[in-house]
């Protein structure tokens, strides 16, 4: 017989159940025989920097440490697949703590109708945090950069005045005005490849908070603590910057995997903000996820398709 229930984790940060604190937990998770192999396998003579530098990271903050010592690990270990340090300082990538509830089948001893005790087998919404992969503007400049085709790459904020139009036909916004205030009235992104090859992406701060509220729950929570956590909340310029420069490559930049380099930034584009499993697949917690993403470029791509033909000359 299956049941539901809710189990709730001990809340972190201080200690596990059994007494045992969130950093103690991790530095054994990192320094089991099973984890030094998978990590010797994977990262090879770096090995011994990765564990230093992630030993200092998680160290150095209490929020990281209560975190699944997995999610952390793999989250880390995404990251320098993809060539990105985690440095916050240089804002390439992040490990952001992320509260998740995950399903679990357990045996449980309740009582029966008879009020005997009986073994049940019974689904339980477990409560956990985990480290959350995210990456920033400049990881994907870097990367873009990285598969030599790009001669130009900039993205940033739009201020009043600034835009005069958009071009119907192209979709190429005119940001050529003369700034008249200190307001943000939205940010774009913008790339030119060798090829000649040029796009503008702009998003007025409107579409941009829309965006933020639809795929972020953190954001969209009806919970000030939980929204006053959300990155969204804290560095909402950063994450707009982002949000416009990975749609714009997503949509528009060349993502064949034929092309050295270009697999890199399109494992980017997929894993960003997703909790990484052992085999770097994301989980999508708190963003759009896979399916999602696909969908929202398809329907672009339609849209142009569409478009295009309503510009197309009749045929006499």
């Amino acid at each position: 017989m299956k049941e539901n229930t809710q189990r709730e984790v001990l809340p972190a940060p201080i200690t596990q159940r059994d007494g045992t604190s969130n950093l103690t937990r991790f530095n054994r998770t990192i320094m089991n025989a099973d984890m030094q192999s998978y990590l010797s396998t994977f990262l090879g003579s770096r090995k011994e920097q990765f564990v230093n530098n992630l030993l200092s990271v998680v160290g150095n903050d209490t929020k990281l440490q209560a975190c699944t010592p997995t999610s952390l690990i793999y989250a880390a270990t995404k990251a320098t697949a993809l060539g990105l340090p985690l440095d916050p300082n240089l804002g390439f990538a992040y490990i952001i703590p992320y509260k998740n509830t995950k399903k679990v089948r357990e045996i449980q001893c309740v009582a029966n109708m008879k009020g005997e005790p009986e073994e049940r087998e019974v689904q339980v919404a477990v409560k956990v945090q985990e480290a959350q992969f995210q990456i920033g503007w400049k990881g994907f400049v870097q990367l873009a950069q990285r598969t030599g085709l790009f001669e130009f790459i900039n993205a940033g904020a739009v201020y009043d005045g600034e835009l005069i139009g958009i071009d119907k036909k192209s979709g190429e916004p005119n940001m050529d005005g003369k700034r008249v205030s200190d307001v943000i009235v939205g940010y774009f992104g913008y790339f030119k490849l060798l090829n000649g090859f040029q796009k503008t992406l702009y998003m007025p701060v409107e579409e941009i908070r829309k965006h933020a509220s639809r795929y972020s729950q953190t954001f969209s929570s009806s919970l000030d603590y939980i929204r006053a956590s959300s990155k969204w909340t804290t560095d909402f310029e950063a994450m707009a910057i982002k949000t416009v420069l990975k749609l714009l490559l997503s949509k528009y930049a060349p993502l064949s995997v034929d092309v050295q380099g270009v697999g890199v930034l399109q494992e980017a584009i997929r894993s960003d903000q997703g909790v990484i499993d052992e085999k770097g697949n994301p989980d999508y917690v708190d963003g759009s996820t896979e399916e999602q993403q696909a969908e929202i470029i398809v329907e672009d791509r339609k849209k142009e398709l569409r478009g295009r033909e309503s510009e197309a000359p009749e045929l006499p």
